[in-house]
């Protein structure tokens, strides 16, 4: 995908075909480096504070250095000065440096949205509790269940740890028996996505009860619906899981609640 705009920490835009990372950045030999991805629509990021503050707890958690104060700010409003309208903003802390990147936003998402994804189900272990809760760019397992998925026919994958459900490559995942909405707790194999707090909120909001545990992945057979949250595709409904069929097989009326709830809060 072709970048928009690159900002550096220390030294601002830069032509987004310049190199910005060193060759012996860990980042590069061992993946040791963490980021967010999070939506801007109409020079506004949405939910900002929420996503510096996980990436602060990433890089606690993985050894990095911390943020300079109001560096990634700046990296932000330098994007959004540079860049019109809806975009992709994503933030990389390495050992050596911080950069941010403005992305279009992907096509056939609505597309997506309107017909549902199909799910391909991963058995993985369970990762170590070590980095539970960092958001890091060592996504090996993720792109490799991802192309597994789409060789079977599917869009994405759904990851399960001895039948216990995680989450998706990159997204979290929700299911709805009449007004009570489930999903994974978060912890080792679930990461505390951002859309994830948005849409437990907003759920409250519509009275709609909601209960985090580690469930089986039996829990979401007979499911009235299922879908996933997350910063780019927002609320993402999904419509079968490998050969099962979810709910009756259409995107459900709560998903599509939460999306228009969503797209409202981004505009406050």
């Amino acid at each position: 995908m072709k970048l928009l705009a690159v900002a550096v920490d220390g030294r601002g835009l830069v032509d987004p075909a310049e190199p910005v990372f060193r060759a012996d950045d860990e980042a590069l030999l061992r993946g040791s480096s963490a980021f967010e991805t999070l939506p801007v629509y109409g020079g506004r990021p949405f939910e900002l504070e929420r996503h510096l503050q996980r990436l602060r707890g990433s890089l606690s958690t993985l050894g990095l250095p911390p943020l300079g104060e109001g560096a990634a700010e700046s990296l932000v409003a330098t994007l959004v000065a540079e860049v019109e309208g809806d975009f992709v903003l994503r933030l990389y802390r390495t050992e050596a440096s911080l950069v941010g990147t403005a992305a279009p936003i992907p096509a056939g998402i609505e597309e997506l949205r309107a017909r549902g994804l199909r799910m391909h189900v991963v058995e993985t272990g369970l990762p170590a509790a070590l980095v539970a809760g960092a958001k890091a760019t060592s996504y090996a397992l993720a792109l490799a269940a991802l192309r597994e998925a789409e060789r079977n026919g599917r869009d994405d994958a759904l990851f399960v740890a001895d039948g216990i459900v995680l989450e998706a490559p990159m997204s979290n995942i929700w299911w709805r028996r009449g007004d009570i909405l489930s999903t994974p707790t978060t912890g080792p194999g679930v990461l505390p996505g951002v859309t994830r707090a948005v849409a437990w909120e907003l759920a409250r909001e519509q009275g709609l009860e909601v209960r985090e545990d580690r469930f089986p992945l039996t829990e979401l057979e007979g499911a009235d619906e299922v879908f996933t949250t997350s910063s780019v595709r927002e609320v993402m409904p999904v419509v079968s899981l490998d050969d099962a069929v979810v709910g009756a097989g259409n995107p459900g009326a709560v998903a599509a609640r939460l999306q228009e709830a969503l797209r409202v809060r981004s505009q406050r």
